[in-house]
């Protein structure tokens, strides 16, 4: 048995995994309002220790293609994130040209984007989201899409061209940011895709939701997974997060989830983050 090696930043926690439903029903979630009579969703989780280790000064061993994530330097124009058309028309194209710059590709297109907000005591006042869709901290273990639902996206988003772009490299990437303060609460904890078995840890989860339903994996513990996080992660550094990837070669997807770090300052700020979802091509 391997035992972690505890640095004075690395964190004891827990994650909370999927647990398999007895009924071999397939996991689901409702986006919407579900059928009377149905539940919102049918996936039970389970507990199971960890240990979350920091990256900081490690942070080149960590690269997209190889453990599925890395961190970036880059300064953002957009510090508050509460006004939608800014965060499309100042943030989006920021985020277009860093994907370009530093994964090399050759379009972009950027389909969404969540902020992630507590409604807590220590959030600063007058820096609350412009939308109802923002929501707290994740604290599941899960990956942000299928190979079914990456197509899926290529196919609904660039009709006109997905013929074409589908026969080249496509990916996701989720660029997460913090808001205004270094992650203190909540830190945001990547699995490495090198310690992922695909075949057995995965479960194709349904989100149901018009017109189209989604799929996300859920992920079943395992304890060979590899936990990393950057500690006190400030606004000027993004995490690029590997979602999909059609380059089977390459990491395809990383296993994320918030998690809880008792060491954290009781008086510092909660966590404020924004995710922003694109599809990368290696061709126009």
């Amino acid at each position: 048995m391997t035992v972690d090696v505890v640095s004075p930043r690395d964190v004891q926690t827990t994650l909370n995994y999927y647990q398999a439903t007895k009924d071999d029903q397939l996991p689901y979630y409702y986006v919407c309002e579900p059928p009377a009579g149905v539940p919102q969703n049918n996936v039970t989780t389970e507990t199971h220790p960890v240990v979350v280790h920091d990256a900081r000064g490690k942070q080149d061993a960590f690269k997209l293609d190889v453990s599925g994530f890395e961190w970036v330097t880059s300064p953002s124009a957009e510090k508050e994130f509460v006004d939608e058309a800014r965060i499309k028309e100042v943030y989006y194209p920021e985020v277009e040209a860093l994907l370009k710059a530093h994964v090399g590709a050759k379009r972009v297109f950027i389909f969404d984007h969540t902020i992630r907000r507590s409604a807590d005591p220590f959030t600063a006042p007058g820096t609350r989201p412009a939308t109802a869709a923002s929501r707290g901290p994740a604290h599941l273990v899960h990956a942000d899409q299928t190979s079914e639902a990456a197509e899926y996206r290529v196919q609904s988003h660039l009709p006109e061209d997905a013929e074409r772009l589908l026969k080249g490299r496509y990916q996701i990437i989720n660029v997460w940011r913090p808001i205004a303060n270094p992650v203190a609460h909540d830190p945001l904890g990547l699995a490495d895709f090198r310690s992922i078995d695909v075949h057995t840890d995965l479960f194709v989860t349904r989100l149901v939701r018009a017109p189209h339903d989604g799929q996300v994996y859920s992920v079943k513990y395992n304890p060979g997974h590899k936990w990393y996080y950057l500690a006190d992660q400030t606004p000027d550094k993004v995490t690029l997060i590997k979602c999909f990837d059609s380059d089977t070669d390459n990491a395809v997807l990383t296993p994320h989830s918030a998690f809880s770090d008792k060491t954290s300052p009781a008086g510092a700020p909660r966590r404020q983050s924004i995710e922003v979802r694109a599809l990368v091509f290696d061709r126009e």
